[in-house]
């Protein structure tokens, strides 16, 4: 098997910019280098949140790298500081909320090559 090789510089380039920050996508069956799981690096500008959102096919983990963040995981909000992680079950609608004052840097994973993606305005 060979190696599912991506550059930074490869992943700076197709990486999407929104409204709230950034999403690179780093591994994953739409990068075309995994098929076993995404994994992906966020970065969420200070004030800004992500739309509130649900993955139906997949638990999604997010490690806080930096800054300081509200993540609105169903009814609880959790305040995270950098360390900090969080397990969000499939299908429960979740966003983050950077409430810092600085980038907020998050590595997110998911047991999944794809992820079914679904906006819960």
């Amino acid at each position: 098997m060979a190696a599912g090789y991506r550059s930074r510089e490869a992943a700076e380039r197709a990486a999407v910019e929104h409204n709230w920050g950034i999403e690179n996508r780093l591994a994953g069956a739409d990068v075309g280098n995994c098929d076993a799981l995404t994994l992906a690096r966020m970065t969420i500008s200070p004030g800004r949140s992500d739309l509130p959102h649900s993955h139906g096919n997949s638990v999604e983990v997010l490690y806080l790298i930096k800054g300081t963040v509200a993540q609105i995981v169903g009814e609880e909000t959790l305040m995270m500081e950098a360390g900090d992680t969080v397990v969000i079950p499939a299908g429960i609608p979740h966003m983050t909320h950077n409430h810092g004052d600085e980038d907020a840097d998050i590595v997110m994973a998911y047991p999944s090559g794809t992820r079914e993606f679904s906006v819960d305005l």
